[in-house]
């Protein structure tokens, strides 16, 4: 055992790796042991110090609510249970990582920090620049490791695809927790590696989560074959509607935003499922279940591909052509969007649960992203910043690129106005979803959820629901308001320039495949 100023650097299990230098891994939305590249490369010839920095500063600035870290929290607390067993700790500081690092450094002299590539909102960028600055002025090396199918400074899109599915085949990197393995850690520890149990936060202005699912890489594992032994098999067709989606999706979205699962584990997870079901020649639904669940792999890297390339898109349109598309709104429709109190239920309906659970089917996230933008003419800043702080499984890459695609600010997809209504129709016709989060309909009949506002006066006392009273009158009328959002849209595609921005939108983010259309 060998000290450092107030660091013991301390062996785990395994064979002494026979040096005193010491890496840096710094965890960020990489919370795992499994297919950890930069943790398994800083362990060979380096004794490893494990950091994760909880950063209320770039939380606040991005607007999240502390009930979506605390879902990171819980996994960072996992991860340093796993690295205990491993003879180590995760040390936990709070705070500016440059200055995170700083004291680090003073206290333990560290000559290299591992960490993944993060593609996240401009917070993190410019965080990330400030630590590249200070390790080169302290002579210390920041190896950044890709993690995903993400690909930093990229060329082109031309081949995108290829180039992913190699990765997602290439195998995942050793887990040192795995009884069978080769890796052998040695831990550097500090005099104060913080404790997890002690940060729980208080914020007043909490959003109150009542059903959020549990978090940590135990939890996304057990969650990832669970998908793909039992719930995954009514995927195709459960995954729209708000009733059977919870049961039917994967729900690994949370644990591929914090990096308790990684991408790869869960392509090639569904990859040896898929083989065993040709191999049985089942007939019964998961072939089909299990080759959308790998093309929406596929879409979650594209997505944040779009950010990686261009880190400006959680605030500027992707198109400049749509720039002040949307300038004057209401703020009363606002908030009673984000309050689920606009008048059509499903958006409703959608608005509350997210509130409560973090967590919503992606048809229901388009479709209120797309009321708000269209039916009431908001800007997509504001509408994707409350939905930011909402969604515990938030990926800025995908919100930000999802939040402008569905706003049609993109000048390249096909511009989707959702009808509220012809939602509840299709997806939840007996009212289970709606009843559950809009209680003020609880005695409505079911013909009338979809426009409950179009009740005759008397079923509306018998269903003890006055429209204006118990429930809100719409907003807005549905048919003004789509021909409306059209017609805005129209105006502006059709003007001088926006052929041109959006060709160079297509060279840029654009995928290179054509998908169907469908009717919404």
């Amino acid at each position: 055992m060998t000290t450092t100023g107030r660091a013991t650097a301390l062996e785990g299990t395994g064979r002494s790796i026979g040096t005193d230098r010491i890496a840096v891994v710094w965890f960020k939305r990489d919370l795992r042991l499994h297919d950890h590249r930069a943790l398994v490369a800083a362990a060979e010839g380096h004794r490893i110090l494990p950091l994760f920095i909880r950063e209320p500063d770039i939380a606040r600035a991005e607007g999240v609510d502390p009930a979506t870290t605390d879902f990171g929290m819980a996994c960072a607390a996992e991860l340093d249970r796993g690295l205990r067993r491993l003879g180590g700790r995760l040390v936990l500081r709070t705070g500016d990582a440059v200055r995170v690092l700083e004291e680090l450094h003073r206290e333990l002299s560290f000559d290299v920090v591992h960490a993944h590539e993060e593609t996240g909102g401009m917070h993190t960028w410019d965080r990330d620049r400030a630590v590249a600055r200070w390790c080169r002025g302290r002579g210390v090396d920041f190896i950044e490791h890709p993690q995903h199918g993400v690909i930093r400074r990229l060329d082109t899109r031309d081949g995108w695809a290829a180039r992913w599915n190699r990765t997602m085949r290439t195998s995942e990197s050793p887990d040192p927790s795995a009884p069978d393995s080769d890796i052998r850690l040695r831990f550097a520890m500090v005099e104060d590696p913080g404790r997890f149990d002690d940060t729980d936060s208080h914020d007043a202005d909490r959003i109150p989560r009542l059903q959020v699912q549990p978090a940590g890489e135990q939890h996304a594992l057990r969650t990832l074959d669970d998908f793909l032994h039992r719930r995954g098999r009514d995927y195709r067709g459960g995954m729209s509607s708000p009733v059977t989606a919870a049961e039917a999706c994967s729900r690994i979205s949370p644990h591929l935003a914090w990096g308790s699962l990684s991408i790869r584990r869960a392509h090639q997870a569904a990859a040896v499922r898929q083989a065993e079901v040709r191999e049985l020649g089942r007939r019964d639904g998961w072939a089909g279940s299990l080759a959308s669940f790998q093309s929406r792999l596929r879409w979650h890297c594209h997505f944040m591909q779009k950010l990686e390339d261009e880190p400006t898109l959680e605030t500027r349109c992707m198109n400049p052509a749509f720039e002040g598309l949307r300038e004057e709104w209401s703020e009363a429709h606002l908030e009673a969007w984000k309050n689920g109190m606009t008048g059509f239920p499903m958006v409703d309906a959608v608005m509350r649960s997210l509130a409560a659970t973090g967590w919503a089917t992606f048809r229901m996230r388009a479709m209120v992203v797309s009321f708000a933008c269209h039916h009431l003419q908001i800007d997509w800043r504001p509408v994707g910043r409350h939905l930011a702080a909402l969604f515990i499984d938030y990926e800025p890459g995908i919100h930000w690129s999802q939040c402008q695609m569905q706003a049609g600010v993109t000048g390249i997809n096909t511009v989707r106005i959702y009808s509220p209504g012809k939602q509840v129709v299709d997806q939840d016709p007996t009212g289970v979803f709606i009843r559950k989060w809009v209680p003020e309909l609880l005695d409505v009949p079911d013909e009338h959820l979809a426009d409950p506002g179009l009740m005759p006066d008397m079923t509306q006392r018998f269903a003890r629901c006055r429209i204006g009273r118990d429930y809100p009158m719409p907003l807005v009328d549905h048919a003004t308001a789509y021909r409306r959002a059209r017609e805005v849209i129209q105006r502006r595609r059709s003007g001088p320039g926006t052929r041109d921005a959006s060709r160079a939108v297509q060279r840029k983010h654009g995928s290179r495949r054509r998908s169907p259309s469908r009717k919404r």
